[in-house]
């Protein structure tokens, strides 16, 4: 009998209100070296659908241009994913003149870096210290998602299995941390894997079994050096809704202290609630090589575990990417070789990698670094017209003033719905990179780091008040 396997089409976000699932659309054209850009979908109150992202990402491939009306009701078009020139090419002197004073603001703390690039054109219209190496906290996310892409292609899926052992079944984790306990979701998950399990045991006459699992695909330490925190599960292979004791499905929670153990026992009593009685205690276990899978369930693909991790900054999501890349490389699936894979993969994109340095996948260690230049650049690749595996960096960008981490600022500024950028945000560290459309009609990629701040509202603000005036620039010859 062929095992089963269940597949999640796309990724939601459990618990969302009506509210929260409505979208307004948006209409946004121009070209880049001959592409169109597209339309995608911004939510009003929080992150969007997997289809209206993947909408986005098909029309930003497109050539039909779409209309650019909208209707009274709707907020102001985000920025497209890619942009084009449609308007005259930016001038550094022109940014310089606008940003500079800007960027004399305390606020920005002891020391600060800062880039500003062209995406057609590759120029740097603005660099501020943007060679030296300083903490990225979050948006080292954008990094850790290039080079799973990069690695795995936009497609891939992340399987969890059951396989047949002398004792009964194991249960083994890939790296799933979007897994779910939760019955009727709209996706596969605990109870869909216990399901097919069951049918699969009955057909073979099966009516008991022992339960183990296994969590051999991760290696090294499960607990980040920040030790356990409301901000990240321990890194296992096997997980149930990122460990997460409550109902949210982002931001802070009560983590269990194990959430393998925990996931497999949840799986155990669904399987007995399927008429399969479970033998004795679940136990760690190991799966043979070559064990017979009985079935299996996958996650949603590379590309929605990607814009989900960068909508909402999400930790778990990021660190199990890191892994997912090391496995590709061969390496260890821990810190250490996540790390290891994660700067080899964006070194051979040719990406300017001098002073990388990267302790974890999620930016919540401090010994992360990176460079301006880096990010900017990074963001620029991911609009390439010869990257499209890398363009779900920017459709996962929060959106000012609409979704994820930047739902919440600015709110009355110009550049609300046009600066698309991950946020960074650790103790005396806050940091933006993303991308935005000039008033000049030009896509521009920018970073800004800042080390050293005293006041992380005051900090936002300032980092705000620099993607606007980018926004705002009427920064070329003409202008």
């Amino acid at each position: 009998m062929v095992p089963e396997v269940l597949r999640r089409p796309g990724l939601r976000w459990r618990g969302a209100s009506p509210a929260r699932r409505r979208t307004v659309r948006f209409v946004a054209v121009s070209t880049l070296a001959g592409v169109v850009a597209a339309a995608g979908a911004v939510s009003a109150a929080g992150p969007w659908e997997a289809g209206q992202r993947r909408a986005e990402r098909v029309r930003a491939a497109s050539a039909p241009r779409p209309s650019a009306g909208r209707d009274d009701d709707r907020p102001p078009a985000a920025a497209p994913v890619l942009a084009a020139p449609a308007g005259p090419p930016a001038t550094a002197a022109g940014v310089t003149a606008v940003l500079q004073p800007l960027l004399a603001d305390p606020a920005l703390g002891e020391r600060h870096s800062a880039e500003v690039i062209d995406v057609l054109s590759g120029e740097r219209l603005l660099a501020l210290d943007a060679d030296g190496a300083y903490t990225p906290a979050s948006t080292v996310k954008l990094a850790t998602a290039a080079a799973a892409l990069a690695a795995l292609g936009p497609d891939h899926r992340i399987d969890t299995t059951v396989v047949e052992s002398p004792e009964g079944i194991v249960l083994v984790g890939g790296g799933d941390p979007t897994l779910t306990a939760h019955p009727g979701g709209p996706w596969a998950g605990l109870p869909e894997l216990a399901e097919a399990t069951a049918r699969e045991l009955r057909a073979r006459g099966v009516d008991h079994t022992r339960v183990a699992y296994d969590l051999s695909r991760y290696s090294g330490p499960v607990l980040h050096e920040i030790g356990p925190n409301d901000n990240l599960a321990p890194v296992t292979a096997l997980m149930a809704d990122e460990g997460r004791l409550d109902d949210s499905d982002h931001g802070p929670a009560a983590r269990s202290a194990d959430p393998a153990g925990d996931a497999a026992r949840t799986f155990a009593r669904l399987l007995a609630d399927r008429g399969v009685r479970v033998d004795g205690e679940v136990t760690e276990g190991r799966a043979a090589t070559g064990a017979r899978r009985l079935a299996a369930v996958s996650s949603p693909p590379l590309s929605a575990l990607v814009e989900r991790a960068l909508t909402n900054s999400d930790n778990d999501i990021a660190e199990a990417l890191a892994r997912q890349t090391a496995l590709a490389g061969g390496r260890p699936a821990g810190f250490d070789g996540a790390g290891q894979a994660t700067a080899a993969r964006l070194a051979a994109l040719g990406l300017p990698t001098a002073g990388l340095h990267l302790a974890d996948g999620s930016g919540l260690d401090r010994g992360d670094r990176v460079s301006a230049d880096f990010l900017a650049h990074l963001l620029a690749l991911a609009a390439a017209p010869a990257h499209p595996e890398l363009r779900p960096l920017l459709t996962g960008l929060p959106v000012a003033g609409f979704s994820g981490t930047l739902r919440d600022r600015y709110p009355a500024a110009a550049a609300r719905g046009l600066v698309r950028a991950k946020t960074g945000t650790l103790t005396g560290v806050n940091t933006l990179a993303g991308t935005v459309v000039s008033a000049d009609g030009r896509l521009l990629a920018f970073a800004f780091l800042a080390d050293g701040t005293r006041d992380a509202e005051a900090a936002q603000r300032a980092l705000d008040a620099l993607a606007s005036a980018v926004a705002g620039c009427g920064c070329s010859r003409a202008g």
